[in-house]
């Protein structure tokens, strides 16, 4: 599969190279991706539970603008959501 969104959207900002082993990366994506990386990176969390496991993760460290979406998206390729553990508040720009 083409990162070709993934890595438009990473190059843009302040890497040269997309690195999904990199959690900082991840919460870059899902915090300031569009929707054509986010669905990038669906379709690679589809074949890879880890992948799955450290979105969850940061999910749960990192204040982001749709948790929910993202805690629904990993629920539906099976990962287990513990839907009473509060995510980090974005409150948006201040």
């Amino acid at each position: 599969m083409s990162q070709g969104a993934l890595e438009r959207v990473v190059v843009g900002w302040n890497r040269s190279r997309l690195d999904l082993a990199s959690d900082e990366v991840l919460a870059q994506i899902l915090d300031r991706g569009d929707v054509e990386a986010w669905r990038e990176l669906y379709q690679l969390a589809s074949d890879d539970a880890a992948l799955r496991r450290r979105i969850l993760a940061v999910i749960r460290r990192v204040a982001l603008p749709y948790p929910g979406v993202w805690l629904a998206a990993l629920a539906s390729l099976g990962e287990p959501v513990d839907w009473t553990v509060p995510v980090p508040r974005d409150d948006g720009l201040a």
